[in-house]
């Protein structure tokens, strides 16, 4: 049994001839377990110093101390040991990067559900206190109003939000609109054909990725991990630079027909909209938007929708800021 408190088999059967022959020698006991003299001099050794055997100061005879206080003595000295090694071990964590002192289940995690997807969702608005910076494509977990609304809080704590729109982003019905409204209230947001997927990074310490590209949001992907969060802001910060910067034309405005339509069917066409959606925006049939657009691509010396973009972009330089 002493073996479990750190005794060698050979250090017990030393003690225990010695509870049961005292004040005997070393040379006595090594005669009596039927080991060498070296072998029991090493085991009184440690022994002695773990408190289980004393030596007389004259005659180099030995004694053992009761088990029980001998125990209880070793018992408070390796619980101060421990204590001791748990604080160093806590100091020399914190030297280490986060990543590494967290466990697995902290760093990332799965959310299932799209209730409990939007929940997460609304949870990393809110608890973001600096920035937010989202990717936004369809699908949707929420209805497009309701994330509006989270967005206005933060921003109204003078958090930073910026977004990165996919053009189908606004084929939903006011999505539009409420895209324009977040810009109003101090969202910086643009427009990227290309958007692989959704994320929203709350303070560079959290991400949310929805599991599915298509169809219902049902299930995301919760990440902690600094180094996976920060390649994220890195991959959204390079589509920031290739984005083209939605105009924020005030919402709610009826454009009549001539220079006013053409500056506002130039922002429409920058974010990449389908004829339908630019059509339902602007009021007017598509057969009207398809010879407006024709003709604004001749005034404007653009071949594509693409040029005609970036001639709106140029046309409102205060849209970049």
């Amino acid at each position: 049994m002493l073996q479990n408190i750190g005794l060698t088999s050979t250090d017990e059967q030393v003690y225990l001839s010695l509870l049961e022959h005292p004040q005997r020698s070393a040379a006595d006991i090594a005669h009596r377990i039927g080991k060498s003299a070296q072998t029991v001099r090493s085991a009184v050794d440690r022994l002695e110093e773990l408190g289980f055997v004393s030596r007389a100061v004259a005659g180099g005879t030995l004694t053992a101390a009761r088990p029980d206080l001998a125990v209880n003595a070793l018992v408070m000295r390796r619980t101060e040991e421990l204590a001791a090694a748990q604080q160093h071990a806590q100091r020399l964590a914190e030297q280490f990067p986060e990543e590494l002192r967290a466990s697995p289940g902290e760093l990332v995690g799965i959310v299932i559900g799209k209730a409990a997807v939007e929940a997460q969702f609304v949870q990393l608005m809110h608890g973001a206190r600096e920035e937010l910076l989202v990717l936004d494509r369809p699908p949707y977990a929420q209805e497009v109003a309701a994330s509006n609304v989270a967005e206005s809080d933060l921003l109204g704590q003078g958090a930073q939000v910026r977004g990165i729109y996919a053009p189908e982003a606004f084929e939903l019905p006011g999505a539009f609109e409420q895209a324009l409204i977040a810009i109003e209230q101090g969202e910086q947001a643009r427009v990227h054909a290309e958007v692989p997927m959704k994320l929203a990074i709350g303070d560079r310490q959290v991400a949310l990725l929805p599991l599915t590209r298509s169809g219902v949001v049902d299930s995301a992907l919760t990440v902690r991990a600094p180094m996976v969060v920060a390649a994220l802001v890195q991959l959204f910060e390079m589509m920031w630079q290739q984005a083209c910067p939605l105009p924020d034309w005030t919402p709610g405005t009826s454009p009549s027909i001539g220079e006013e339509i053409d500056e506002r069917l130039l922002a429409l066409l920058a974010t990449g909209m389908k004829d339908e959606s630019i059509a339902r925006e602007l009021g007017i049939s598509v057969r009207t938007l398809g010879r407006r657009t024709a003709d604004l691509l001749a005034n404007l010396g653009a071949r594509n929708r693409f040029q005609a973009g970036m001639q709106a972009v140029r046309r409102r330089p205060e849209w970049l800021g």
